[in-house]
């Protein structure tokens, strides 16, 4: 039983290192957080099950400053800005060649795109820029985006959700009744199912559409 039980901490332990090592990797602080919160909270039970009181202690310590920091930024209400930008802009093209590895993996996007949009806007996210949004016109009543960027650090489905928000009635002054967006990519698709689009298929292509 012994030898049971000392094979079981010994890969908690592993475990616990392995869910440390995965924390390091996300970008979004808010995750990573989260992730190290539960990785710390093994390496305190590892610590005390062995009888090493430093790691107990160490990794209790790690476990109340992750619980600190997610509560601070649950508590905390982030201040949203959306503002429209000219497509000749520099900051736009300078942010755009910035995150272009990004872009390219989330949905890639050109400079054909970029001239013949009709709306540009920057998420500023407690005025950071933290995503960009792009669109133009598909139909009559229908805009089709082209663009819909977070940076790493805010890839939370906030981002997304204010800039649908906060320009819905500039749209709908103009006439505009839904979005429509083409895309192939899975992760793309979950975001967009997220952000309450609906999946249909025109022209044999998988699309999704939003009412304003």
């Amino acid at each position: 039983m012994d030898f049971i039980l000392e094979n079981l901490l010994e890969w908690i332990g592993y475990l616990a290192s392995f869910i440390i090592l995965i924390s390091l990797i996300m970008r979004s602080i808010k995750r990573l957080r989260l992730i190290n919160l539960f990785g710390s909270i093994l390496f305190t039970i590892y610590g005390y099950f062995i009888g090493s009181y430093p790691v107990m202690v160490m990794n209790a310590g790690i476990v109340v400053i992750n619980l600190y920091y997610l509560r601070q930024m649950v508590k905390t209400e982030d201040y949203f800005k959306v503002i429209a930008v000219e497509k000749e802009d520099e900051y736009l093209k300078a942010f755009i060649a910035f995150y272009r590895k990004g872009i390219d993996i989330a949905m890639p996007f050109s400079e054909s795109e970029l001239l013949s949009s009709s709306h540009r806007f920057f998420i500023l996210r407690n005025m950071v820029p933290a995503g960009l949004f792009i669109v133009k016109e598909h139909s009559k009543d229908t805009l089709e985006i082209t663009l819909d960027y977070a940076t790493p650090a805010y890839q939370d489905f906030k981002t997304g959700a204010q800039v649908f928000k906060r320009t819905a009635d500039v749209f709908k002054t103009q006439g505009y009744k839904k979005f429509i967006t083409f895309t192939t990519s899975e992760s793309h698709q979950k975001y967009l199912s997220h952000m309450a689009f609906t999946k249909t298929e025109i022209d044999k292509k998988t699309a999704y559409i939003k009412e304003i």
